[in-house]
Parts: C-alpha cells; structure tokens; sequence
C-alpha cells in the first residue's frame, strides 16, 4: 500500500489545500492529512479546529484520513507507513523553502520521499494568512474557501471584535 502524509498547519484550509489534498489522493493509496501542531506558532484556530474543519472539507475521500502530529512530519510519515510527504507549490518563493525542508527530511530518513504538487494556478496565490487578513477586514474569501471555512472565519473575528 502506497501511503502518502501531507502535512501543514491550514489555518485555515484553503481551496488550494483542498486542490493538493484531492490530487495526492489519486497517487496514493491512502493519504493522511496531518495538522501539525506548531507552539512556535499563534494560530487562529485550536488544532481541534482545523481537524473538524478539514475532516468535514474531505468527507467525499474514501481514501484520506485528518489527524493532527507534533515533532517532525518525517518521524511522523515513518510511524504511518508513509513513502512520501506531499507538498504544495505556489511560487518560486515557496520552492526554495521546500527544498531546504525536503533536503532536511531527506536527510534524516532517506526512505521517504518528497513529492512537489504545483498548486493549481487558479490558487497559485493565496495563503491562509492573505485570507485571515482579507476576512478580518471584513474581505470577500468565497472565492478561496468554502462557504463553511467562511462562515467559520467570520465568526472567529466577530468573537475578536466583541472582546475588544
């Protein structure tokens, strides 16, 4: 069995992530889309959040599972099986980042892969963070997220307001 992970923090998800996720779906046997939980980092959403959201964004794939990981995604790809770690591509900005993350996994186990996915170029230039920045100011996202991951924004910074 072919087992691919593809990590990230998707705060939120994205079509583009949805795009990537769809299209490793068909390479691999079974996917697992894994929320890294990062306390470097100061998401918008709790790591519950973004699993609920992106199981239900993923319900129609038979063949991936969401689940969240700490620690490297390269240990983490080994504890599932994986042979490959699916990364999406928007830019050339986006391709030198990756390499040095692939190079480094690379290097510490040399049995799992990289894959490099261009996202589509429909979503080549947004990010989770363009999006939170548009819908805090109250932005059109319809065109980037789904209705649900809209509603579910909106609602997180009517919260923000309302506590100031």
């Amino acid at each position: 069995m072919r087992i691919a992970v593809c990590p990230g923090t998707f705060d939120p998800v994205t079509y583009g992530h949805l795009d990537i996720v769809r299209r490793a779906s068909n390479l691999f046997d079974h996917v697992f889309l894994s929320v890294l939980h990062n306390p470097e980092k100061v998401p918008l959403f709790t790591v519950e959040e973004r699993v609920e959201m992106l199981v239900r964004e993923t319900k129609d794939l038979g063949n991936v599972s969401v689940e969240s990981f700490s620690g490297l995604a390269v240990d983490y790809a080994k504890r599932k099986g994986a042979i490959a770690i699916v990364r999406g591509l928007r830019a050339v900005t986006d391709f030198e980042f990756e390499f040095k993350l692939a190079a480094m996994n690379r290097n510490l186990d040399s049995s799992i892969e990289t894959v490099f996915m261009m996202t589509s170029s429909e979503y080549s230039f947004i990010s989770s963070s363009a999006i939170k920045e548009v819908a805090s100011l109250g932005g059109d996202i319809s065109k980037w997220v789904s209705p649900y991951v809209a509603e579910r924004l909106i609602e997180k910074y009517k919260n923000r307001e309302g506590k100031r």
